[in-house]
């Protein structure tokens, strides 16, 4: 049976505002049916039509693929640069992005022999590809405890029997988790895991609720939850762009968001309120030698 979604549900779902849906519905860029005088979208073709491979003339469809962050989140929304948000993780997201179904990738990648984060993996896949990695910002990763077991973890070691909190195994924080593990000499095996969580919000959320007692997760929602936190690595959150996608107009005003009076109060709040360690927007790397904006 055929589920539909509601104008105010597809907004949801693409983190764009109600009224870009009607004009993605005016102009018959997305699927939907009209009922009782409502709109209403087959939920399966929605998300094909988010994750399809370009648009016509050969332009990348206007998704960011790749791993979840409150802030850009936010801020895609708030831009109201149209820009929908499929975000399955971080592995996920490169092989999304080598497919053309993003104009966009988050990526919170870390490489285990190296020990830097993103450029190795981008590096490797699209070295002679026209792209742009940007750093977004430096996040501190640790472990968020339930108010039951405060106090008595402060390291990775520390969890044997407790519930972690299950990332799916495309996401960075999967590939940092296991690595820092296998580093540390902790059994992968003696852990408890959960059925699995998409998102950062998520797997903070079930420690709030009790479903899990550890997540490996953000301080940014571990203080915003008012639960317990403790700090094992600063990583780098960067978002790949296509090159061409850099220069089009809904990137251009996500961009000129994030410099302007809005994005700048809402960083200093989280910066006050969570300890974040950085928030760089305007940091770029050339990875391509194509573009260099530092």
């Amino acid at each position: 049976m055929t589920q539909y979604l509601t104008t105010k549900e597809v907004a949801g779902l693409l983190r764009i505002k109600e009224r870009k849906v009607y004009d993605l519905t005016a102009k018959g860029d997305i699927p939907c049916v009209r009922a009782t005088g409502k709109l209403l979208f087959p939920e399966a073709e929605i998300r094909q039509w988010m994750a399809r491979q370009g648009e016509l003339g050969g332009h990348r469809p206007l998704v960011l693929v790749g791993s979840h962050d409150p802030l850009l989140d936010w801020a895609l929304r708030e831009s109201d640069s149209g820009i929908a948000n499929l975000t399955e993780g971080s592995v996920d997201g490169l092989d999304r992005f080598a497919k053309g179904e993003g104009m966009m990738a988050g990526l919170h990648l870390y490489h285990a022999e190296t020990g830097e984060w993103n450029r190795p993996w981008v590096s490797d896949r699209f070295a002679e590809d026209p792209v742009v990695l940007m750093r977004f910002a430096t996040r501190v990763r640790g472990l968020i405890v339930a108010s039951a077991h405060a106090g008595r973890i402060r390291t990775l070691s520390d969890l044997a029997g407790l519930r972690i909190a299950t990332r799916q195994t495309q996401s960075g924080t999967h590939v940092l988790f296991q690595a820092l593990c296998q580093q540390q000499g902790v059994d992968l095996q003696a852990l408890r895991t959960t059925p699995i969580l998409r998102s950062e919000t998520d797997a903070a959320l079930a420690v709030l609720e009790g479903t899990c007692d550890v997540a490996f997760g953000l301080q940014a929602l571990a203080q915003r939850y008012s639960l317990d936190f403790v700090s094992v690595v600063h990583e780098e959150f960067d978002i790949l762009v296509d090159r061409k996608a850099w220069f089009d107009a809904p990137f251009q005003q996500f961009l000129r968001f994030c410099q302007g009076p809005e994005f700048t109060e809402s960083m200093q709040r989280v910066l006050r309120a969570t300890n974040w360690a950085s928030l760089d927007i305007f940091d770029s790397m050339e990875v391509s030698g194509l573009i260099q904006s530092q």
